[in-house]
C-alpha cells in the first residue's frame, strides 16, 4: 500500500512538473508578444496569508526575460508615503511598453489588512473604496492589460501552512506578527474580503478567485486563466483553458455555492 501510494505520488510529481514546464513556455510565448507589439501587463495577486501568493509568483515569472519581467512587493510605507496620494506609491511600478509586472499584493492592502488591523482610519478605507475602480478604469483605458487574482484558502489550511511556516528555516523570513492576527481575525477578514469583491469587481478590473488549497492546482490553473485571456502567436488552445472548479471570475452566488471559504 505505501509502496504504491509512493508511485502514485511520484507519477503526480512528474506529470505537474511537465505541465508547469509547458506552461511557462506558453508564458515565454505570450511574453514574446508583450514586447514585440509593446504591450503593458499588470498582473495583481491578493490573498489570504500563506495562500501561496510567493510560490505562484516565481513559477510564472521562473523563465520570462528578466528585463522586461517586475515582481513588486512593497513594504510599510513610511511617514511621508502616509501624507501622499494613497495611489501614489504604486504608480512609479506601473508597466512600461513591453513590461509583465507583478503585484504580490497591491493597493489593495488598504481593503484588507490595513482595514482589519486599523492601520487605516474608516475615512481613509472609504476614500480609497470610491475611487478605486476609477484609477483602475484609468489605467485600463490608458492601454494597460489588468488581471486581478485572489487566492483564497481555507481557515485549517491556513493555520497548517503558518504553522509549518514557523519551523522551515527556508520560509523564516515569511514569519511576522501578523500571522497571528491573520488566525484570530479570521472572520474579519473574510468580511473584508467580502466586501472588496462587492464593491471593487467591475468590467474594466473583474476578481478572478483561485482556490489555492492545492498548491500545485493553484499554479498551473493561474497561469492558465491568464492565458486564456490573450491572444499571441502559436497558443496551444487546449494546453491554456483552464479548470473552472480552481479557478473562476468572482460573482456573488460564488459564496452560497460554497466556492469561496467562509
Amino acid at each position: 500500500m505505501t509502496q504504491s501510494k509512493t508511485k502514485t505520488e511520484a507519477r503526480a510529481e512528474v506529470d505537474y512538473k511537465a505541465t508547469l514546464r509547458l506552461l511557462q513556455i506558453e508564458l515565454v510565448k505570450f511574453q514574446r508578444e508583450v514586447i514585440g507589439q509593446g504591450l503593458r501587463v499588470l498582473v495583481i495577486i491578493e490573498g489570504r496569508d500563506a495562500a501561496g501568493k510567493d510560490g505562484l509568483i516565481k513559477r510564472i515569472t521562473a523563465h520570462m526575460a528578466p528585463r522586461e519581467t517586475r515582481v513588486v512587493a512593497l513594504g510599510k510605507p513610511s511617514d511621508r508615503d502616509r501624507t501622499l496620494w494613497y495611489f501614489r506609491r504604486y504608480v512609479p511600478h506601473l508597466p512600461a511598453a513591453q513590461e509583465f509586472v507583478l503585484f504580490n499584493r497591491s493597493w489593495y492592502n488598504r481593503a484588507g489588512v490595513e482595514r482589519v488591523m486599523g492601520f487605516c482610519t474608516p475615512a481613509e478605507y472609504d476614500a480609497f473604496i470610491a475611487s478605486v475602480t476609477t484609477f483602475e478604469t484609468m489605467l485600463v483605458n490608458s492601454g494597460i492589460l489588468l488581471f486581478k487574482y485572489y487566492l483564497d484558502i481555507e481557515r485549517d489550511e491556513q493555520k497548517r501552512r503558518l504553522a509549518k511556516r514557523k519551523s522551515d528555516p527556508l520560509s523564516f523570513w515569511k514569519v511576522s506578527p501578523i500571522d497571528a492576527a491573520a488566525i484570530a481575525k479570521w472572520k474579519d477578514y473574510s468580511k473584508a474580503r467580502d466586501a472588496m469583491f462587492s464593491r471593487t469587481d467591475h468590467p474594466a478590473g473583474p476578481w478572478t478567485i483561485v482556490r489555492a488549497g492545492d498548491k500545485r492546482a493553484a499554479r498551473l490553473e493561474t497561469p492558465r486563466d491568464l492565458l486564456s485571456r490573450v491572444d499571441y502567436k502559436g497558443k496551444d488552445e487546449k494546453l491554456t483553458r483552464p479548470d473552472r472548479s480552481i479557478v473562476f471570475p468572482y460573482e456573488p452566488a460564488a459564496h452560497e455555492k460554497g466556492l469561496i471559504a467562509p
